[in-house]
């Protein structure tokens, strides 16, 4: 227990330069309490004391805005910033040095029984307002875009962005020309439409220069025909 609370620790120092101490950790920080009261949550969960734990949930939710069910596996390194809004699932499993940021929800799909929430491997980083549904993997080293809805597994070392979520970085490769920052990654939608603009701007040019050569080839026909018609007069 103190192990994973010098490493829970540790993680907020280390993933925000806006902590200036282990004293401002402990108590500034919602994200930190939360975890904090988990590790004594889960413990009493997993000795069949299930209301208890979940009434201290429910308690700890009102108090930092952070649901974390009881029977989440949580390993150490854990670091929520900021936290309001964040909920994770009974099945839920996170590895080590694990990130997440505000509004991400770890949860499940509907009323299915067993194992029915993510597993989030090492290093993983969720962006601000991501949803991760289901029992899927987020692999080690991963990044979830901000607000993207991710529903099918993802491999180690990606980025995932969009709604539905879709690779868009594999193992440092640029499937397509983005910012690593999790904050700057682009709306598929956007570029959708900026793609259609993009395209319907050379049509809408070729139309033009179309039109134009028609019109020169009527005037050149029509000139033919009265010069034709005069000599014919004569």
């Amino acid at each position: 227990m103190l192990s994973q609370l010098r490493a829970d620790i540790q993680a907020v120092k280390d993933r925000d330069p806006a902590c200036p101490s282990t004293w401002s950790a402990l108590t500034n920080y919602p994200g930190l309490k939360a975890v904090r009261w988990h590790r004594r949550t889960y413990w009493l969960h997993g000795h069949g004391f299930v209301w208890l734990a979940r009434a201290i949930s429910q308690w700890v939710r009102h108090r930092t805005g952070i649901e974390i069910h009881p029977g989440a596996t949580i390993e150490e390194g854990f670091f929520i910033d900021h936290g309001m809004g964040v909920v994770i699932g009974e099945t839920t499993i996170i590895h080590r040095n694990v990130t997440l940021y505000q509004g991400v929800t770890l949860g499940g799909t509907g009323k299915e029984r067993g194992k029915r929430h993510p597993t989030i491997e090492e290093q993983v980083v969720v962006g601000v307002g991501a949803t991760v549904l289901g029992d899927i993997t987020i692999g080690r080293g991963s990044k979830v875009g901000a607000g993207a809805v991710v529903i099918h597994d993802v491999p180690p070392n990606c980025t995932v962005v969009g709604v539905p979520g879709r690779v868009v970085v594999r193992e440092g490769q640029r499937v397509e020309a983005i910012d690593l920052h999790h904050e700057d990654l682009p709306d598929p939608v956007v570029e959708m439409y900026r793609v259609l603009q993009r395209r319907m701007d050379k049509l809408e040019t070729r139309l033009a220069r179309d039109e134009a050569s028609g019109d020169e080839q009527g005037t050149s026909v029509f000139a033919d025909k009265v010069e034709s018609d005069s000599q014919e007069g004569e």
